[in-house]
């Protein structure tokens, strides 16, 4: 898996690691949501068991090996340049135009 990243979206993803290390995780999250999940980008302190690291530069990214399917092999996360969210697409799909970030380290 190939994770495209623009100079807007890189600057905002090393601002949301606030000068800390951190694994940056597309992870599908059903929890309280009433559908079939939203796709959010979960900062972690190391990777879960299950987790696969599916890129290393210039950010570390992870997947839950379960969840890995639901993505396409190239992407691009590009973040809003008026709101703090990014859009991840692929040549064949909009994952989602409003995804945020959570830190959970």
């Amino acid at each position: 898996m190939k994770i495209e990243l623009n100079t807007l979206t890189v600057g905002r993803l090393r601002e949301s690691l606030g000068g800390q290390t951190g694994y940056f995780k597309l992870f599908f999250d059903t929890e309280g949501c009433g559908c079939n999940g939203v796709i959010v980008i979960l900062i972690v302190s190391k990777p879960d068991i299950t987790d696969i690291e599916v890129q290393t530069e210039p950010f570390s990214f992870l997947v839950d090996r379960q969840q890995a399917d639901l993505f396409d092999e190239y992407m691009r996360l590009v973040a809003d340049e008026n709101y703090p969210s990014y859009k991840l697409v692929s040549d064949s799909a909009l994952f989602s135009n409003n995804i945020r970030t959570r830190d959970i380290r």
